[in-house]
């Protein structure tokens, strides 16, 4: 896409999104790398400019400040990167005339621990916040945003001014090659939590001594405490983040929003995660809660849902897509979700059981391409490892020929399990799919149901068919007035969660909604993909 495109995307949209940091990161160089050199700019002494007012309204910490050029504040090595470790609050504001925080490297916020060494984990560690309006963008791969244990990450905006997380090269200022921006140009945001994981045992929670090596960086999570904070993010833009193998290749899968054993202190609601390389939100255990959450050209998986986590979600926009590279349409997207239960099981991982979460109000649009990063299938739901979770008032669609034998539903390794332990289960949910799952008439259960009759759950849920008309004139809103949606959605009063708003509908959006926040979040979401 060229740039004078993004811009009015951006103008569409509100904003981009923000992005973050890391460690010592092991990136394979299949990673774009888009550096910027700004070893020149000053970020601690010398002379700095400033706008008229005689103002720098650059970021600083222990006496490191931004170098602001009157536009945008540029922050070098010796500021942010991999080696790095900020330990004191630290704010990025707005600035005036469009103007972007730009970093070269890894924005560590707190330092990161090792329990079984001889540091403690700082509970009371620094805070980064993101002001309405402000844009962060990052210049190479290796560009990471990692919130150590203790440390928080509030990047809050509001309806009108997003937080914004993106590549450097969405700006001409800044795109020394002239490509405008990719998928894996920066790295993404890595929290840590203390929240609980299967990939310790009890005895190490027990003891304290729970350090969960994070991918891509050397950096530690794990704990106790499912209720942990570690900040939390409201209206805000992740584009162009992550990186992870192509086809054959080597390299650490680094996704848009990692969420490492993040508690239920946290929560992201109002998000947009776009052309990420791998994953779009990544749980490892822990509670974290999302809501109102659009995810588009998302290459791996959408929700990627892993060791153990027990969260909430409502209010999912899930759509694969095709972006142009180089001149040519290559599909993004193999799972809307990946659900995994457990990496570990036994008596040893007791206090730390399978994930379970609760989700409602989803729509998965699927397509039958083949994705560029590793020529997957495009899947609604994946499950594996004993998964388990209620699921409420979903809509998988997929009006594609299937001519690639993509699926709607696919069970993989220990997918079944969740089923027959009775955990897994949909109610008031919908199929609009080609290809509906892998089994015609294979016998599930010990008496003889079928993956249909399972999906069925008594007459709760519905297969319609590829065919069916399930989206107003819009494209992407619920149409409850359509004769072929034959469910009455589940309004969540019974489950006595106050997480979850009474609805009316199926899928993530209603047609009947079009003045809200949340309708226009997803409209401009996907007006900015289909331009992209």
């Amino acid at each position: 896409m060229n740039l004078q495109t993004l811009f009015k995307i951006t103008a569409i949209a509100s904003a981009l999104a923000l992005a973050g940091c890391g460690g010592d990161i092991e990136v394979n160089p299949t990673v774009n790398d888009n550096s910027v050199n700004n070893s020149n700019n000053s970020s601690g002494g010398g002379e700095t400019p400033t706008d008229p007012t005689g103002d720098n309204l650059c970021a600083s910490y222990n006496g490191l400040q931004g170098a602001f050029d009157g536009r945008d504040c540029e922050y070098n090595l010796e500021f942010a990167s991999r080696n790095v470790e900020i330990t004191e609050d630290i704010t990025f504001a707005e600035l005036p005339d469009g103007g972007v925080h730009v970093f070269d490297g890894a924005l560590l916020i707190g330092e990161d621990c090792d329990t079984t060494t001889t540091c403690t984990i700082n509970e009371t560690g620094p805070v980064v916040t993101v002001e309405p309006g402000a844009t962060l963008a990052f210049t190479s791969g290796e560009a990471i945003v990692r919130v150590a244990r203790g440390a928080k990450l509030n990047a809050i905006g509001t309806f009108a001014k997003p937080v914004t997380f993106t590549s450097a090269n969405a700006f001409t200022r800044f795109d020394v090659v002239g490509n405008g921006p990719r998928f894996a140009d920066w790295g993404g945001i890595i929290v840590n939590g203390q929240g609980i994981t299967n990939q310790c045992t009890d005895a190490q929670r027990d003891a304290n001594t729970c350090n969960v090596s994070s991918e891509g960086i050397v950096s530690y999570y794990g704990g106790n405490d499912n209720a942990d904070d570690s900040g939390s993010m409201k209206y805000a833009k992740i584009w162009y983040a992550g990186s992870g193998p192509r086809a054959g290749g080597d390299g650490d899968d680094l996704n848009s929003l990692t969420l490492n054993a993040v508690g239920s202190g946290s929560s992201y609601e109002y998000v947009h995660i776009h052309q990420g390389y791998d994953d779009g939100i990544e749980f490892f255990g822990g509670a974290a809660n999302v809501k109102r959450v659009v995810f588009t050209d998302t290459q791996d998986d959408s929700m990627d849902i892993d060791a153990g986590w027990q969260g909430n979600a409502q209010f999912l926009y899930i759509k694969h897509g095709t972006v142009n590279v180089d001149g040519t349409d290559v599909f993004m997207g193999n799972g809307g979700f990946e659900a995994d239960g457990e990496k570990n099981s036994g008596p040893e991982y007791s206090q730390a059981p399978t994930s379970r979460p609760t989700i409602a109000n989803v729509t998965v649009v699927t397509t039958d391409g083949l994705s560029t990063r590793d020529n997957d299938l495009s899947t609604a739901m994946k499950f594996d490892d004993n998964f388990q979770g209620q699921l409420y008032n979903f809509l998988l669609v997929k009006d594609d020929v299937a001519t690639n034998d993509t699926r709607c539903i696919l069970f993989t390794g220990d997918g079944e399990l969740g089923v027959v332990a009775d955990g897994l289960d949909f109610f008031s949910s919908a199929m609009a799919c080609v290809a509906e799952n892998e089994f015609t008439s294979a016998a599930l259960l010990p008496d003889g149901s079928t993956h249909q009759e399972w999906f069925d759950n008594g007459g709760l849920n519905a297969r319609l068919g590829g065919n069916a008309t399930v989206f107003a004139a819009d494209g992407f809103a619920t149409d409850m007035t359509s004769a072929d949606i034959t469910v009455t959605a589940d309004d969540l009063s019974a489950l006595g969660n106050d997480y979850f708003e009474t609805v009316d509908y199926i899928g993530a959006v209603s047609s009947d909604d079009t003045s809200s926040e949340w309708y226009q979040w997803v409209e401009a979401a996907l007006a900015a993909a289909e331009q992209d």
